[in-house]
């Protein structure tokens, strides 16, 4: 009966850097690999103390400590990296992301010019001159897609006898965000070139791991000198005389700070203590990637203190902190300025999202903006994944000389823009973009107003978000609800401190920002809780292994009670990436079905960070059934990353409320009812039989043909308008000639009970919509025949074979705490089997 088969689109749309064989990539390509920033990303210090060579906005930079001025040292084709400088200050070791995979390379500082060091496509990164500048070891993943350490012999620009340093170990670990292949990654020489100390999660579930140290050659035996748990960026650095190690670290607390320790393992404390020159933020942030002076007096680190990433100098000892900007920049290529003004429909500048890209091929923003990447892309269409940053409507910039391309964006209401302006070497260009609403239908009693429900504004990322910027950004999207769902992230919860039961004083009048919770059981599947009005629920999660939290109590069922008893909304969120298959899955243990029969959901997320037909799927498979489910959306966006699944607003939900002031409790609650439509760029209207989204239509016994009406607005050529009825089409609706709009009002034949709802779909992916394939869907209205009642025994059996499986699980389960927890979960299982026996 069911709808959906598993999609080819799935190779049109590949993920960055794709090569990389690892679970959760949007984790580690954001704390990990190194991103696009117009700020710098990480630094080197040359012989002298007193310089550094540092990337930022995807070149290389020299720069001297105290100076303005900076000088450019690659201009392209690629995103330049991670530097390293030799002793002898000749040579500069980076990586260069360019033609889909990432290689290393070598510059001369003496002319300027670069060699590649590596080919073969994998992702090579973290290179690091050995002390006497002839090795360089770095972490690649041409061994089997995953990262582990390699070196190689340098000379005169050549990196010959490449040889792995470690092997590839399979661990036994019950592991979840990570691979059950251990890794080791971040290499860094002892200063007598002999041992490399390095970070590895071998024998740990959670985290990148600790620290460990080896000979630097080839199968030697490796030893942990010190274990916290870690998370992609500890990053650690000799001191020149060897005796210490600084790295960063968010032990005790939210955010990265610099320690240091023993080079021999030991207790270590901190260095940095949430301390910034100048002072631009005031709260905590992140101190990363650290680097020694090789008179061993400074420490060289990135912070993300200033509004954006910056680089700083930390005297040691001492304490005085000195930023180091380029304020000055000397560029390689000639270069001229852009500025982009964008006006709404009423003349006036508003916030936009916008994308320029250079005849180079690169992607420019201005210094001050965070530079966004996208995290999938058609290669057919670009060289590079999307990149965009967010504006009040008004920038002015550097650029390449020559064509650059202009994209401008506002949310789902507006047209997208496109233009192309030609810069002239040390002249100034300027365009202005007035965006072109969409024709929607009036309503002088409501109106649809878009709310992300599922957001994090900080979550480990290379940005410091604040409530002020995320309000920022959903203005640029034309988002007028933002919940941030305040969520672990591993040890930590880096928004815990904005937690509250009022809206955040951040929002205006057309911008609400609230802050929420994600409850983070990946057993039983993640969970939106919007609008507690009471307290934060902790521990925010369960059935992690190895921990106190061990137990599968709290279930997801007792977390919906403790949510409700805040008057809350439970939603489950980004739901299934391909259809449950239960009789022939046994590790099957989303609760989903469970707490559906029990009364406990409030929402599904019918778009969100999953594959959106196959969440479909179940979704119609629980409505045949009876259920009332409305459909929401939420993009799991992690606003603070350089490169995301976003941006905020990708998926919304449209929730229809009366004219007047926004008001939070009016909008929850029609979401509730299910007067909602979800979607990443389709406008959707639908009534039937005068009825309206989550309402309910009562007919007499037999067939009635009953009117309906459907409306389409796109800012994308849209495939298939198909009006659904109990998981089937009953209706295809002939599009308009752009494929971008249709109104249509025509009737359908209905002799049973059940439901019926509008979708939007297509069967390719479609620029601008960074997402699989363009797609929308309305909340159901309700539909109750006299003398008929939903008749779906297949799908209630499919349920109950779920259930058994969960069953299965929890009476397999070791990490009980009680057996009474025991007893009480399998109890729910059983409550919830009998509701579905009812319904066969």
């Amino acid at each position: 009966m069911f709808l959906f088969a598993s999609p080819s689109v799935f190779s049109q749309r590949d993920p960055v850097l794709k090569q990389i064989d690892l679970p959760h990539r949007y984790y580690y390509r954001e704390m990990y690999l190194p991103q696009l920033t117009t700020g710098p990303g990480s630094a080197a210090w040359l012989p002298d103390s007193q310089t550094l060579v540092y990337s930022m906005a995807g070149s290389l930079w020299r720069q001297k400590v105290g100076s303005y001025d900076a000088e450019q040292l690659t201009a392209g084709p690629g995103y330049d990296y991670q530097p390293d400088c030799s002793s002898d200050g000749r040579w500069v070791v980076y990586d260069s992301y360019y033609k889909d995979a990432v290689e290393l390379w070598a510059l001369d500082l003496t002319t300027l010019q670069s060699r590649q060091l590596t080919s073969g496509g994998a992702v090579n990164v973290e290179p690091r001159f050995s002390p006497d500048g002839k090795r360089i070891a770095f972490v690649s993943t041409s061994f089997n897609g995953r990262f582990h350490i390699f070196a190689g012999d340098f000379s005169n620009g050549e990196l010959t006898n490449l040889q792995r340093l470690t092997g590839e170990t399979r661990s036994d670990l019950p592991r979840y965000y990570y691979s059950e292949f251990d890794h080791e990654i971040s290499p860094v020489w002892s200063p007598d070139g002999s041992d490399l100390i390095f970070v590895s999660n071998r024998g740990h579930i959670y985290g990148t791991g600790g620290f460990w140290r080896m000979k630097a050659q080839p199968g030697a035996g490796a030893h942990e000198i010190h274990y916290e748990e870690t998370n992609w960026k500890a990053r650690p650095d000799f001191s020149p005389d060897g005796k210490r190690i600084v790295y960063a670290s968010y032990l005790g607390q939210q955010w990265h700070q610099l320690w240091v320790m023993p080079s021999q393992g030991g207790d270590a404390f901190p260095i940095s203590y949430n301390r910034g020159f100048p002072p631009f933020f005031k709260g905590s942030f992140d101190s990363i990637n650290p680097r020694w002076s090789p008179d061993g007096r400074k420490i060289a680190f990135i912070s993300n203190a200033c509004l954006n990433t910056c680089l700083m100098v930390q005297d040691f000892p001492g304490g005085t902190i000195t930023g180091v900007h380029a304020t000055l920049p000397h560029y390689r290529n000639p270069m001229g300025k852009l500025a982009v003004t964008v006006l709404g429909a009423d003349g006036r500048q508003t916030d936009a999202r916008i994308s320029l890209t250079g005849e180079d091929g690169r992607a420019y923003a201005p210094a001050y903006a965070w530079m966004h990447a996208d995290d999938s892309f058609v290669r057919s269409e670009r060289p590079f994944e999307a990149h965009y940053f967010h504006s009040n409507g008004s920038v002015l910039l550097d650029v390449p000389a020559g064509k650059v391309t202009v994209e401008v964006m506002k949310g789902f209401e507006y047209r997208f823009e496109q233009r192309m302006v030609e810069i002239r070497q040390n002249q100034q260009a300027g365009v202005v973009i007035t965006l072109t609403p969409l024709k929607l239908p009036a309503d002088a009693h409501s109106h649809w107003v878009s709310g992300d429900v599922h957001v994090h504004m900080n979550y480990g990322g290379a940005y410091r978000n604040t409530p002020q910027n995320l309000v920022s950004q959903a203005k640029s999207e034309n988002l007028s609800i933002v919940e941030d769902l305040i969520v672990n992230k591993e040890q930590r919860i880096p928004d815990i401190e904005y937690f509250s039961d009022a809206r955040d004083a951040a929002s205006t009048p057309d911008t609400l920002l609230l802050h929420g919770q994600e409850f983070h059981t990946s057993y039983w599947g993640h969970l939106g809780l919007l609008n507690l009005m009471n307290h934060f629920l902790l521990p925010g999660y369960a059935a992690y292994p190895g921990t106190p939290a061990a137990s599968l109590v709290p279930t997801n069922a007792d977390v919906a009670d403790l949510a409700h008893a805040q008057y809350a909304l439970v939603g489950y969120v980004h739901p299934f990436d391909s259809t449950p298959d239960p009789a022939k899955d046994p590790t099957l243990t989303n609760e989903l079905p469970v707490d559906v029969a029990l009364g406990k959901v409030d929402y599904i997320e019918a778009l969100g960070f999953s594959d959106h037909k196959s969440t479909s799927d179940v979704w119609y498979r629980l409505l045949n059934l009876g259920f009332h489910l409305p459909a929401a959306a939420g993009t799991d966006a992690m606003a603070n990353y350089a490169s995301l699944r976003g941006p905020v607003g990708l998926n919304r939900v449209y929730v229809k409320v009366a004219q007047g002031p926004l008001k939070i409790n009016e909008w929850l609650s029609s979401l509730k009812q299910g007067h909602t439509f979800a979607t990443n760029g389709p406008l959707l209207g639908f009534t039937l039989g005068g009825k309206e989204l989550g309402d309910e239509i009562k007919l007499p016994a037999g067939e009635s043909k009953i009117k309906f009406t459907a409306r389409l607005r796109s800012i994308v050529p849209i495939d298939h308008l198909q009006v659904i009825c109990n998981g089937e089409s009953v209706r295809n609706l002939k599009l308009n000639s752009d494929r971008e709009s249709a109104d249509i009002e025509d009737t359908i034949p209905i002799s049973r009970s059940g439901w019926c709802l509008l979708r939007a779909s297509s069967d390719h992916p479609e620029y601008p919509i960074l997402d699989l394939y363009p797609y929308a869907t309305t909340s159901p209205i309700y539909v109750t025949v006299a003398g008929s009642s939903p008749k779906a025994h297949e799908d209630a059996a499919y349920f109950i074979t779920w259930i058994g499986r969960l069953e299965e699980a929890a009476k397999a389960n070791q990490d009980w705490d009680t057996e009474a927890e025991k007893t009480s979960v399998l109890k729910m299982l059983d409550d919830a089997r009998a509701v579905y026996r009812k319904l066969q």
